[in-house]
C-alpha cells in the first residue's frame, strides 16, 4: 500500500517503525520551533470519531481490492 501511495509519509499510527505517540511529539516539536522563531501559530483540532460510521464500507473494500490488497486484509 505504501508503493501505491495509499498511506502518506506523515501517517504514524499502524505504521511499521512509527507509533501513534510519535506524531504528537513531532507536531509539538515543530510548533514550539515556530513559536521560538517568533512566528504566529494557530492550531485547529477536529473530532472525527463518528466520521468512519458515515463511510460506505462497500466503497472502502472495493478501493482496497482495486489497489491490489489481498482478500484476507480486506476482510
Amino acid at each position: 500500500m505504501k508503493d501505491k501511495k495509499v498511506v502518506v509519509s506523515i501517517q504514524h499510527g499502524f505504521t511499521m517503525g512509527k507509533s501513534c505517540l510519535t506524531k504528537p511529539m513531532i507536531f509539538y516539536d515543530e510548533m514550539t520551533g515556530l513559536v521560538d522563531e517568533g512566528r504566529a501559530v494557530d492550531v485547529v483540532y477536529l473530532d472525527f470519531k463518528k466520521a468512519f460510521d458515515a463511510v460506505s464500507h462497500k466503497i472502502l473494500t472495493e478501493k482496497l481490492r482495486n489497489y491490489g490488497t489481498d482478500e484476507l486484509t480486506v476482510r
